[in-house]
């Protein structure tokens, strides 16, 4: 480990945006100045941020603190999980191969079609009417 005082990774989703920054020494992560349980409460989403530290075997050796901003809870659940897998990098070049099998630091690039002219939504058509 270096001695840093933190860890920085940014992390992207949708349109979120995840800044994390990782602690050495055990703690809560912290969401917007929450715990991340208050926040999002879908067991979907709490694994989905602590995947990375349980994969590296980091779950109780680090805290985190969050900034996150736009898209919804899904989006943001995804854009940290991207930014605490990039902080952990910066941490230990040897967790690369590691969160790279687990698709942890690939950022997930599908963002909402924009709406056409003439349409709905992006591709929902008026309904065809024949008299």
């Amino acid at each position: 480990m270096n001695d840093k005082a933190y860890f920085y990774g940014l992390g992207r989703r949708k349109s979120a945006v995840a800044k994390v920054r990782l602690y050495p020494g055990e703690g809560p992560i912290l969401v917007n100045g929450k715990p991340f349980d208050e926040l999002f409460v879908q067991e979907r989403h709490k694994r989905a941020i602590l995947e990375p530290l349980m994969v590296t075997n980091n779950l109780n050796k680090l805290s985190a603190t969050v900034k996150v901003a736009g898209s919804g809870t899904s989006g943001q659940a995804g854009a940290i999980r991207h930014g605490i897998a990039r902080a952990l990098l910066t941490m230990d070049e040897n967790l690369k191969p590691l969160l790279r099998s687990y698709g942890f630091l690939t950022r997930d690039s599908r963002v909402k079609e924009r709406k056409k002219y003439g349409l709905i939504r992006a591709r929902k058509r008026q309904q065809y009417t024949k008299r």
